[in-house]
């Protein structure tokens, strides 16, 4: 089976948006791809986190992935700092890097308008080693947003750039693979936009009833419908569209024709709707606390997928140090 790379950003927790974008293609992918998840923990340090946070972090993300449907037996799933190959790797394709190409990366100009305090060498270098973590299992295909495009052309480049210098067709040249099927875009709850940490409008999976029910009732709405079969406004579509992804039909039918015949009661539509995001979430929810509370278990599940992950590496990096002259 093709080989697949896709990088976990360890940022907290999951939301509604993350489960129905990228996790659920995620758990489809492991069936039909050799997959290798891994979380991308040394990322994570071009904003200098503390070290109890990166434990914590990594630990939770791979609570919820694997609560969500990822399975070690799938797919191989390793924590990117277990694997050094990575940055070996990282600093030959370093090496073949220019100043002027790193700094004209979009995602590297806009984090350095953010933090402007810190502009540290892994911000300007991180498209080589986003590129070092796909070219060491020699991946195909990379399942990314439309934002990571120009970083995978800097990891194409780093293929066609390595093999071009040494003469060799070693490296393939990644292509980011995105799911035939049209993506749930999952709105926040201020009524407008899409569901993210950043706007402060998520529901997360490991959110409990009441605080569900808590954000769910202040969801932003409007004064309600003023002639029969009108358009409905964004900040109501909104609430439309999170009825038809965990509500069953005959109740997204009963609110379409209240709102179609002036009748519909906000009030109502969120009780329901918080009902019904409550029961989606709840077995999820329950599945992320059993495996928070099982460490053992989540370090045993990443040392495996390292120890598959490291294989694959070590078989690159052996042929990579030859074709240098590295003996």
């Amino acid at each position: 089976m093709e080989k697949v790379v896709s990088g976990i950003r360890p940022t907290g927790n999951l939301h509604l948006g993350n489960y129905f974008g990228a996790v659920t293609n995620f758990v489809r992918m492991q069936n039909d791809y050799n997959c290798y998840f891994f979380i991308a923990d040394w990322h994570s340090l071009t904003t200098h986190p503390k070290p109890e946070d990166i434990v914590q972090s990594v630990d939770t993300i791979l609570a919820e992935y694997l609560a969500c449907g990822l399975d070690p037996e799938k797919s191989t799933i390793y924590v990117q700092s277990d694997v050094k190959e990575v940055l070996e790797l990282y600093l030959f394709l370093n090496m073949n890097a220019y100043l002027g190409e790193l700094e004209r990366v979009t995602t590297f100009k806009e984090k350095a308008r953010k933090q402007p305090d810190n502009v540290n060498a892994g911000l300007l270098t991180y498209p080589t080693l986003m590129a070092s973590d796909i070219l060491i299992h020699r991946a195909l295909k990379v399942p990314v947003g439309k934002d990571q495009e120009q970083n995978m052309e800097m990891a194409r480049k780093c293929a066609r750039r390595f093999n071009n210098i040494y003469g060799v067709d070693f490296f393939p040249e990644p292509q980011s693979f995105y799911f035939s099927e049209k993506a749930v875009k999952i709105p926040g709850l201020d009524g407008s936009g899409k569901m993210g940490k950043s706007e402060g409008n998520c529901i997360y999976l490991k959110d409990d009833a009441k605080t569900i029910q808590k954000k769910v009732m202040k969801a932003v709405t409007d004064s309600g419908p003023t002639q029969p079969n009108s358009p409905k406004p964004e900040v109501i579509e909104n609430l439309f569209t999170f009825l038809n992804i965990v509500s069953e039909p005959d109740t997204v039918k009963f609110f379409e024709e209240k709102w179609n015949d002036c009748s519909i009661r906000y009030g109502d539509l969120k009780k329901q709707l918080a009902q019904d995001i409550i029961k989606f979430t709840d077995p999820i929810r329950e599945r992320i606390a059993q495996y928070s509370a099982d460490k053992d278990l989540l370090h045993k599940i990443a040392a495996q997928g390292a120890d598959k992950a490291r294989q694959s590496a070590q078989e690159t990096i052996k042929e990579v140090r030859h074709i240098i002259g590295f003996r």
